[in-house]
């Protein structure tokens, strides 16, 4: 997600953790309800209506809405929009897909999440990426095991999306997450295995490949947030919040 400022290592204690998983909830319980939502027709701006109205009622608040002067409680990105898509009166389009990022604030705490879909029927490039992607997710979690190091993580999402022959992009990264929405340490997808900072128990982390159907090269448009593949071709993003445990990682962002 966003990439502004550097907070400290981000190790909690167990009652942080039970409020990260309370946070955690109300993200999926968002992404539940844009996967029943999503379909031709229906504008990103109405997606993020339900989206927020759902955060609210839940006693939480949009971790992005205001973030950086962001102007929305979701990121909606469709087809060649890699990350930070603002949603307003777009309408999503038969054949596309559209990445939807969301976060939840809850008793001092953040969830961050995000998935990718298909809108109704897409074609076998579009539908392997997404395939792909959310594999790689799940490939780098895990790796998220006491004693590995980051660049496991890195290096597992990495090798399995370019095996698959996509890029992972390379100007926006995951990150530690917690009582800060970004806190150190950041979390790239690609690089070496066996290197970079030993993970800790009760580390919190948000992973969260963007990958590419083309080139991984990226462009920022003119609203200064809206992330764009260079070449065009789709690019899919999916994230889950997690927590390193002695029992292996734990997502916070699932029901």
């Amino acid at each position: 997600m966003f990439l502004r400022g550097r907070k400290l290592i981000a190790i909690k204690k167990d009652e942080d953790i039970k409020k990260m998983r309370e946070a955690g909830r109300i993200v999926a319980q968002v992404h539940n309800l844009m996967r029943q939502m999503v379909r031709p027709g229906i504008s990103t701006g109405e997606l993020n209506q339900a989206a927020e109205e759902l955060i609210y009622q839940a006693g939480a608040v949009p971790s992005f809405k205001g973030y950086g002067g962001f102007p929305a409680g979701l990121c909606i990105s469709i087809d060649d929009e890699v990350v930070h898509g603002i949603p307003g009166e777009r309408i999503l389009m038969e054949g596309s897909i559209v990445s939807i990022d969301a976060g939840a604030y809850l008793d001092g705490f953040h969830g961050d999440a995000a998935i990718s879909l298909p809108v109704g029927d897409v074609d076998e490039d579009k539908a392997r990426l997404l395939k792909v992607t959310e594999e790689s997710l799940y490939q780098g979690i895990e790796q998220a095991r006491i004693g590995n190091r980051l660049g496991d993580i890195s290096h597992a999402v990495q090798s399995h999306c370019e095996k698959q022959g996509f890029t992972v992009v390379r100007d926006y990264v995951g990150h530690g997450i917690g009582a800060n929405l970004h806190e150190e340490p950041q979390v790239p997808n690609y690089g070496p295995p066996h290197r970079g900072v030993r993970l800790q128990e009760n580390m919190a982390l948000a992973i969260e490949p963007m990958v590419n159907l083309g080139k991984h090269h990226v462009k920022v448009l003119s609203d200064g947030w809206t992330v764009k593949t260079l070449d065009g071709k789709p690019s899919a993003h999916f994230e889950h919040t997690i927590v390193i445990t002695a029992e292996g990682p734990l997502i916070m962002t699932e029901l």
